[in-house]
């Protein structure tokens, strides 16, 4: 199964301070470069090392010729794979120390990478260990294995099938992952676990979870800052998962004037939480506004938690709480106040104490989730649910944000239609996707001030859109600013369809180096099928007969023959046989190995955009992982007399030169192994857990 495949080296020290993904990306270059000399030699290191990430900006190229030169004398000397390693940790080592930083501070690549120099925080893993024993413990197949024992290391061990990860997910967002997709034995063969991980992974991404630089490998190894990363974040998303105005509609009380409402749909779950914080100690007479849950709640000594809960829960507030000087008993005493709430007791006094960002959220959090302390002001209330469903919960913005956070773009997006309007995202999500096409000198990084600022770098969008050949006919950089709604979505639509056109070009043996359209995909879609022996075929992107689901589960199976199991799907007759299919064929999409990012009623109601993403990546994924099938070559944009042409999929009127003509543009692979070819069809991606999405 595509992805399982991992880079094995002898030194298990040296396997420990690389992710797979690392060692991959390191193994191609290293093999490009045996490939072209027929050997990989000492002077042939510098022009690689140098565009290494924690390398590349820091050190240059002499500079690291330099370097080696001190290990090696002769630069003609033939370098193994594994010494080429060492040499990047060395390069790597001190390009940190010039920057300022220390190896223990730095992974390889990234910060806190690396299992041996990374400091796990015990006290995390013991609130995350508490909070899966108390939602998983009555799960049917976690039950024999739970509860785990906090103090102990058991939970990176049980997360090596990758069956309680995703059944984690399902918990943070119920329904995420079709469960009769998971591989549920009590003992799993290599790669049924694999899938497990990628379905896992892929389903994470889907949920909002920054993955960067990791792989399945390094979850069936158990890496445990890695582990621990990931599981902070499907709980965060969790805890904050009723945070938005469609699930409560309460929320609008945080706002004095209806004016300011469009500004709180927009706000992050994150701000959200501490609005609504503000909001009571306000009322409380706490004169302190709390801008984080780190320093701002370690500075004032538990006051912002004692005054807190006294406005929500009066009836168990105790005056000696305010009046205790000591922070660790004034912690005990807050504690002792949110227990009588029914708030989990997760957390210790030293733990708040200490001012740990990721505890103090989640046990606010949970203070939200028991009382929040809102009125039922049916005014206001009426007014929220009044709001159309499309402002409240696009489900195209949502898609297009998880694409964006998927790139691995240093920015994480929360609304798109707010983040986007300075210009800064978009130009992030340009150069992931056309290197080389952003005028970095030209651009302007947030906080930004000035307002022509924004237009200067929507200015630039536009015209990098153009130069594309997306449809961008009477659109400006203003029109990004004021955040146009439906702009902002068909040109991230373009985007989207541009990478995924563009990836599937260069798979050169395939496409033979011409230009995709939409009428190849449906074609190959289409052939696939056929050739399967099955009879579904699809008219269109737009064909109604897509929303029983069979047709993609039968090139699912066309594809990868053992994916689909025929005993699990319905007819697609009725609406809950249609949503129970559809639900299927994402998670098997995912488990697969495609990265997608539509929902359920996507398929149902046949959004063709969202259908046309979810074709092409199972093409990608196809054609990448089976190079064997020579005959797939002659199938794309040679049958001109078989071809059907599909119609524009986007639903919109973005003009033929968008849905015809895509420009040819290079794109090298490290672009493209970092744009959406993580998003579309890699199994891992190269994307390493980020602890918490700002």
């Amino acid at each position: 199964m595509a992805g399982f495949v991992g880079v094995v080296v002898s030194d298990p020290w040296l396997q420990s301070q690389f992710t797979q993904v690392e060692l991959r990306s390191l193994k191609a270059k290293y093999n490009f470069i045996k490939r072209e000399h027929g050997r990989v030699a000492v002077r042939d290191l510098p022009v690689v090392m140098v565009k290494v990430k924690g390398i590349k900006d820091v050190v240059s190229e002499e500079e690291i010729t330099s370097i080696l030169g001190e290990s090696f004398p002769d630069t003609g000397q033939e370098i193994e794979f594994e010494q080429f390693l060492r040499e990047c940790l060395n390069v790597h080592a001190k390009a940190a120390g010039k920057s300022g930083g220390t190896k223990n501070s730095s992974s390889f690549l990234k910060a806190a990478t690396t299992t041996l120099l990374h400091t796990i925080n015990e006290t995390e893993r013991s609130i995350y260990v508490a909070h899966i024993n108390a939602y998983l413990r009555d799960d049917p197949f976690l039950k024999n294995y739970l509860p785990i024992d906090p103090a102990s290391n058991d939970i990176f061990n049980l997360v090596r099938d990758g069956v309680l990860l995703c059944k984690l997910i399902n918990v943070a967002v119920p329904g995420t992952i079709d469960e009769r997709a998971i591989n549920t034995k009590k003992v799993l063969n290599p790669w049924e676990r694999n899938e497990n991980h990628t379905l896992c992974l892929n389903s994470a991404k889907a949920i909002g979870c920054t993955v960067v630089n990791i792989g399945t490998q390094d979850l069936v190894e158990g890496r445990p800052h890695l582990v621990l990363g990931l599981i902070s974040q499907i709980i965060k998303i969790q805890l904050l998962a009723d945070l938005n105005l469609k699930k409560m509609p309460q929320l609008v009380e945080l706002v004095d004037d209806s004016k300011d409402i469009e500004e709180l749909l927009n706000l992050a779950p994150e701000k959200m939480l501490l609005k609504w914080m503000n909001f009571h100690l306000q009322k409380a007479g706490y004169k302190k506004p709390v801008t984080n849950f780190s320093s701002d709640l370690k500075v004032n000594k538990m006051e912002a938690f004692a005054y807190l809960l006294n406005v929500l829960a009066p009836e168990h507030c105790s005056p000696s709480t305010l009046d205790t000087k000591d922070p660790t008993q004034r912690a005990k005493l807050v504690l002792d106040h949110a227990e009588k709430m029914n708030c989990k007791r997760y957390l210790t006094p030293t733990d708040i104490v200490e001012g740990s960002a990721n505890l103090n959220l989640a046990f606010v959090a949970q203070i939200f989730q028991q009382r929040n302390g809102l009125s039922t002001d049916s005014k206001k209330i009426s007014f929220a649910e009044m709001m159309p469903d499309e402002v409240q919960a696009s489900r195209e913005e949502r898609a297009f944000r998880m694409w964006i956070n998927s790139l691995g773009i240093s920015t994480y997006v929360n609304c798109v239609f707010e983040d986007v309007r300075d210009g800064w995202v978009l130009l992030e999500v340009l150069d992931k996707i056309s290197p080389g096409s952003v005028h970095w000198k030209h651009a302007t990084k947030p906080p930004i001030k000035m307002p022509f600022r924004k237009v200067e770098n929507c200015n630039q969008i536009v015209r990098i859109g153009k130069q594309l050949r997306l449809s961008l006919v009477n659109v400006a950089g203003h029109d990004i600013v004021q955040g146009n709604k439906k702009l902002i979505l068909a040109y991230l639509w373009q985007l989207m369809r541009f990478n995924i056109l563009q990836l599937l070009k260069n798979l050169r043996f395939h496409s033979q180096g011409k230009e995709m359209t939409d009428a190849d995909i449906l074609n190959w879609a289409n052939r696939k099928v056929k050739n399967s022996g099955r009879t579904s075929q699809m008219e269109s992107f737009k064909d109604k007969k897509l929303s029983n689901g069979i047709f993609f589960l039968e090139l699912l199976s066309s594809v990868e023959p053992r994916v689909v199991n025929w005993n699990l799907v319905t007819k697609g007759e009725s609406d809950d046989e249609k949503k129970l299919n559809a639900t299927y064929i994402i998670s098997v999409a995912r488990k697969l190995g495609c990265s997608v990012f539509l929902l359920p009623e996507d398929i149902m109601e046949v959004n063709p955009k969202m259908i046309l993403v979810l074709t092409a990546s199972i093409m990608f994924w196809s054609l990448q992982r089976q190079p064997s099938e020579e005959s797939e070559a002659s199938e794309i944009s040679t049958d001109d007399s078989s071809s059907v042409k599909a119609p524009s999929s986007d639903g919109e009127d973005f003009g033929s030169e968008a849905a015809e003509s895509i420009s040819n543009l290079t794109m090298d692979d490290a672009a493209s192994e970092k744009s959406f070819v993580e998003s579309i069809s890699s199994p891992v991606g190269e994307e390493k857990v980020a602890n918490t999405p700002n």
